[in-house]
């Protein structure tokens, strides 16, 4: 039987066999195709995996941030504190979306309206969800800027995004993220376009406030060494599937699944002899119209057999809390079972 995902005491948030499908030219096509998760309060969770791989359609699934404007099909379950978002009436999710779950995107610039001033956007979030004058909205607003780092809040206020840098942009969409003080953030690639000592900043921020507030994150990335840097476990996602599931530490430490594998022979080291090419991962993520009947990863694996292109594997515990979707594994888990 195939392991649904690391065991997890009164979870935050829970997400049971997630299947996500959407329309495309009559055709339903999987966009996230069976993932497990959970998230206790004040962890940070990384989710990993290159473009196409799923990551956002799965973090926005949880907000059902796609239903307004895409033909989707939904399966599983989102439990929220115990309620499923999924049965939710789509009314009623605007009482969750910035109040108890947030999000901050990866383009700020694109995610902030460009003809009204920060204070406007921030001081409507505080309005919306908390029951206060426009002056302590106000006041609220300012708090936040002050404490994402931003010099002279008052003076941020009045201006409108496209007068901030990027960095600062990020920070005031960090700002209204954490306005209504979540329960959840969900950060989708938030360093993206930033430069390093920006980004390095970001990160730095978001660990400070989860240990201040105690929030839990679920931090969406491709970056892997932002994931060593901030997350207790991570999850590796595939062309919709979850194909390694531990700790960062033991991810860094044991990788197991030849893409993870891949993805981590990718991060430049220092001390790499002059003119010799980095490591890459032949191929690219193929397109939902064509994922394979096997392993899904089996096209651009070294490892791939007849069995992995014809039959998918199982998600299987191959170590103590070391989940892995990979036939080696699995073969090796059925034997210890016998």
């Amino acid at each position: 039987m195939e392991k649904q995902c690391n065991e997890c005491k009164n979870p935050i948030l829970e997400v049971k066999d997630l299947r996500v499908k959407f329309s495309v030219h009559k055709k339903w096509l999987p966009a996230v195709d069976g993932v497990n998760l959970c998230i206790q309060p004040g962890e940070i969770i990384g989710v990993v995996g290159e473009s196409g791989s799923g990551k956002s359609v799965m973090s926005q699934s949880i907000l059902r941030l796609r239903d307004h404007d895409t033909a989707v099909q939904y399966e599983g379950e989102i439990l929220f504190e115990n309620e499923d978002l999924l049965k939710r009436p789509l009314s009623k999710m605007r009482e969750i979306r910035g109040n108890d779950i947030s999000v901050i995107f990866q383009d700020p610039l694109n995610s902030l309206s460009p003809v009204h001033t920060v204070e406007k956007q921030l001081s409507e979030i505080v309005l919306l969800h908390k029951n206060v004058t426009k002056a302590e909205a106000k006041a609220r607003s300012i708090e936040m800027l002050k404490l994402t780092g931003i010099p002279n809040p008052e003076d941020c206020m009045k201006k409108y995004p496209f007068e901030l840098s990027g960095g600062m942009q990020q920070r005031v969409m960090i700002a209204m993220a954490l306005a209504c003080e979540p329960k959840l953030l969900i950060a989708d690639e938030p360093t993206t376009a930033l430069d390093v000592t920006i980004q390095e900043q970001i990160l730095h921020l978001i660990k400070e406030l989860n240990e201040k507030l105690g929030m839990s994150v679920l931090f969406i990335t491709h970056d892997m060494g932002a994931v060593a840097q901030l997350c207790h476990s991570v999850k590796v996602m595939y062309l919709g599937q979850v194909v390694e599931d531990t700790t960062t530490e033991e991810l860094f430490a044991n990788p197991l699944h030849p893409y993870t594998e891949g993805l981590l022979a990718c991060i430049p080291h220092l001390g790499v002899q002059r003119g010799k090419e980095l490591p890459t991962i032949p191929g690219t993520v193929p397109p939902l119209t064509k994922i394979p009947v096997g392993c899904h990863f089996c096209t651009r694996c070294k490892y791939a057999d007849d069995r992995c292109k014809n039959t998918q594997p199982p998600l299987v515990e191959a170590r103590k809390g070391h989940l892995v979707k990979c036939w080696k594994y699995a073969d090796q888990a059925v034997k210890e079972e016998v």
